[in-house]
């Protein structure tokens, strides 16, 4: 009988992406619209203008998507991934101008065992 993991909120992790890159010429630009759609492409959500996340159900998948995203780095400007649990990410103050955005418990992706 093959034994079921349960959802832990301290195994399911949050991939952030972000990212400052350079649009000064057309290719730049060009560059920068082609990161920002691979982004979408694996699933990621905009946050800000900037930033990027993505639900992944363990951190075996944050780091294989996280491979994905180096292949397809930008030849300019600076890009970090941040890893952090559903946890922290519950945790995590956010507001959206003055009014708060209650984090957690939501996710837009469906998965299926």
């Amino acid at each position: 009988m093959k034994r079921r993991r349960h959802l832990s909120p301290y195994r399911i992790m949050w991939l952030f992406v972000m990212f400052d890159l350079p649009v000064g010429t057309a290719r730049e630009r060009k560059q920068a619209t082609g990161f920002r759609n691979s982004l979408l492409d694996l699933g990621f959500e905009m946050s800000q203008f900037s930033v990027y996340l993505k639900y992944c159900a363990s951190g075996e998948k944050a780091e294989s998507v996280g491979s994905l995203i180096q292949h397809r780095l930008p030849s300019g400007g600076k890009v970090d991934i941040l890893t952090i649990t559903d946890k922290q990410f519950t945790n995590m103050k956010r507001f959206y101008a003055l009014s708060r955005i209650k984090s957690g418990g939501k996710v837009a992706q469906l998965q299926l065992f």
